[in-house]
């Protein structure tokens, strides 16, 4: 695809309509007012975003589970399934460049980075989980010959989607595709900051023949929206990527209701490992440098603990400095940024708060650690690299979710894995040897749910994403995904 930034000047001048809920299939206005949506990129009002109340939440529920209860989406063949969403997939591939700037005003993501990484991964998303419809089986058990076990798979009902800001088209799809593909029908909460383009995929899904009430979308507040949503009685599965303090309310909710089950995708302090013996420093520094800058350190899978052996720490350490460096700052919408806006003021304010303490703490800026570009009026802050920091401090242990990475030296193999395993997460991981039987062991013992090697980043939908400890359970992408939207039913048949 050919990029014209006078194209993409063109879209991000057009006026977004005031947004509004899709409740069993029809727009409407929520009962709780509506908010404002501002623009990351410059601060600017880009349009308003309806909040749903409770109520709203309850009708988009009841007519998700009616839809569920009459078939007219969970019985259709699944080959009738997988044609409507080849049509979604190629209407997102159509609208690729539209959606992608849409996405960027509201959330601001670098463009060249959301092409691929929103609208493309979506799409990717829905045809994958298409083509598998058709070719999942159900099970004959190995029983005497006067039994007949069968184990079939069916859809779950109601799926609630809770999904974040950093990249709500693609962590969207990921939900959405095999929630629908296995025949549930679903109820979405983007979030506040995060909405537009998720709206977008709604339409784009009615028109490719998603039936009424299949597929809703509630928008608004947590504290409200997804608080009635995680305590539905109508919802049987609730699928959520977000924080851990989030997260615990979800459970929460789950128990006070109808005991729902609950797939929690949470946070991240992932360790990248880099050994004397790695195969390229340079290239190593360079891809570490995107595994935690890019998207302005907004991915659940940052690689924001850097851990280097000793012998090569300050070498290293220069030479990350110098890509870092080489990362350009600024409007998400112009083709030569690298590096685009943080989510929201409240998020940056965050980022800086950890840049405070890590002084406090004794621990050194080595580059970056301050707001930029302030008379944009947007939310921006540079790539930002703090060393010396210990197992102890704050930036050691919690997530940012910003672009700021926490630099630690160790001596040895084993006090890399201790260090590596030193948090209560463990979301993803990345480790540079040249020694085969070295990378085995560190994947063996490094307690996360994606371990990279030699690279950082960049798994496809063929493997899972989801992690241990506290960064949550259950799996999004691959056929793995199917195990969060089908119940399985045994048929025990006397011949």
């Amino acid at each position: 695809m050919t990029l014209d930034q006078a194209q993409i000047n063109g879209l991000r001048a057009l006026p977004v309509a005031p947004q509004k809920l899709l409740i069993d299939g029809e727009w409407s206005i929520g009962e709780g007012g509506e908010a404002d949506v501002l623009s990351p990129i410059d601060g600017s009002r880009l349009t308003t975003l309806a909040a749903a109340s409770a109520n709203d939440v309850a009708r988009a529920c009841r007519g998700a589970r009616a839809a569920y209860d009459d078939g007219r989406w969970a019985r259709l063949a699944p080959a009738a399934r997988k044609k409507v969403l080849h049509k979604i997939a190629d209407r997102i591939d159509a609208e690729a460049v539209a959606l992608t700037v849409l996405g960027v005003r509201d959330n601001g993501t670098e463009f060249n980075m959301a092409l691929k990484a929103e609208a493309g991964s979506a799409a990717g998303t829905f045809r994958y989980y298409a083509e598998a419809i058709d070719k999942l089986y159900g099970e004959i058990a190995p029983t005497s010959p006067d039994i007949l076990g069968l184990i079939h798979r069916e859809p779950v009902g109601v799926v609630g989607a809770i999904v974040p800001w950093n990249f709500p088209l693609m962590i969207g799809a990921w939900k959405i595709a095999p929630a629908l593909a296995a025949g549930n029908s679903v109820v979405l909460k983007p979030a506040e900051t995060a909405s537009l383009s998720l709206l977008r995929l709604a339409e784009i899904c009615l028109e490719c023949g998603v039936p009424p009430g299949v597929f809703n979308v509630v928008t608004g507040p947590g504290r409200v929206t997804g608080e009635a949503l995680a305590l539905s009685h109508d919802v049987d599965v609730l699928v959520f990527t977000g924080s851990g303090a989030t997260g615990r309310r979800l459970l929460n909710y789950a128990a006070q209701s109808n005991l729902k089950r609950v797939y929690l995708e949470l946070g991240g302090k992932s360790p990248n490992i880099i050994f004397a013996d790695a195969p390229d420093l340079r290239q190593a520094a360079k891809v570490s440098a995107a595994g935690i800058f890019r998207n302005s350190g907004q991915v659940c899978v940052a690689g924001s603990r850097l851990l280097i052996e000793r012998s090569v720490h300050d070498v290293f350490v220069d030479l990350l400095s110098e890509e870092a460096q080489k990362l350009k700052v600024g409007d998400p919408l112009a083709l030569d940024s690298h590096i685009g806006a943080i989510n929201s003021e409240a998020q940056l304010q965050g980022n800086l708060g950890f840049i405070e303490d890590a002084k406090t703490e004794g621990n050194t800026i080595a580059l970056g650690g301050q707001r930029i570009l302030e008379e944009t009026g947007g939310y921006y802050m540079a790539p930002t690299i703090v060393t010396d920091v210990r197992p102890e401090n704050r930036l050691f242990r919690e997530e940012v979710f910003g672009p700021v990475l926490a630099v630690s030296a160790f001596d040895d193999e084993a006090q890399a894995l201790r260090l590596a395993n030193a948090t209560e997460f463990g979301l993803a991981a990345g480790v540079w040897t040249n020694n085969l039987s070295r990378a085995h062991r560190m994947v063996a013992g490094i307690r996360a749910g994606v371990v990279h090697v030699n690279t950082y980043g960049g798994a496809d939908n063929t493997v899972p994403l989801g992690g241990v400890k506290q960064s949550g359970n259950g799996h999004d992408k691959s056929l793995h995904a199917f195990d969060k939207y089908h119940d399985l039913k045994t048929a025990w048949i006397q011949l």
